[in-house]
């Protein structure tokens, strides 16, 4: 079933009833944390939070776009210092090193800025030996999911389980051999993108961001 949701909340309200029914199937998938791609992956992640009774936090990557055609990821970053390549890309492309370098640079700043103005001075969740449930508000190409996958093996993590409302088929396939398990709702085909999968689908700020994430920890917004 090819699913349109309404917006990010009830994306995440259909999500958090699948995990639970994975949860509940799989005594190897412990201590979850729920773990948000900002930024739309956020009001997802705190439907599945608030459903789950588990903790949520933010794992900010950025694509690193070829120069010229920035739409097109030769890899990307993500917190911790993680740094994930796509050889296939940069193999055709023929980048020089300095000109990848620069775009990482340039995205790390961002992943920086990103990561001080949604987290403040709290500090992140502990994902050591617990499952993480990374939820997004949708998957295009997977390139981004790919780097914050690796990052969370970097810190630790015993399982990750990747969870999205809507994801093309192929896509979700080539995750299950990087995570321990990819849930989604709908897998549509043809899949060009993932606004079409939503009626209301609005930009978020980082004062959005933020909030939200204040919410989910029971403090008021704009407590720091």
């Amino acid at each position: 079933m090819n699913w349109v949701f309404q917006d990010r909340q009830e994306a995440g309200r259909a999500l958090a009833e699948l995990l639970a029914e994975l949860l509940a199937e799989r005594n190897d998938f412990r201590d979850p944390v729920v773990l948000a791609l900002p930024r739309g992956g956020v009001p997802v992640a705190a439907e599945v939070a608030r459903a789950l009774g588990a903790p949520m936090d933010i794992l900010v990557v950025r694509k690193l776009g070829l120069p010229g055609q920035p739409e097109l990821a030769m890899g990307a970053v993500a917190s911790g210092g993680v740094e994930v390549r796509n050889p296939e890309v940069l193999r055709q492309v023929g980048l020089e090193e300095a000109a990848f370098r620069a775009v990482a640079a340039r995205e790390t700043r961002e992943l920086l800025r990103r990561e001080a103005a949604y987290r403040g001075r709290r500090t992140p969740v502990e994902v050591r030996n617990r499952t993480v449930l990374l939820v997004d508000d949708g998957i295009a190409t997977g390139s981004t999911v790919r780097a914050a996958i690796q990052a969370l093996r970097l810190r630790g993590a015993e399982k990750v389980v990747v969870a999205v409302p809507v994801a093309p088929p192929d896509v979700r396939r080539a995750l299950l051999s990087e995570s321990d398990e990819v849930v989604c709702v709908s897998t549509p085909s043809p899949f060009y993108a993932i606004s079409p999968w939503y009626v209301e689908f609005p930009q978020l700020s980082d004062d959005e961001v933020r909030e939200i994430l204040e919410v989910s920890e029971g403090r008021p917004p704009g407590e720091t």
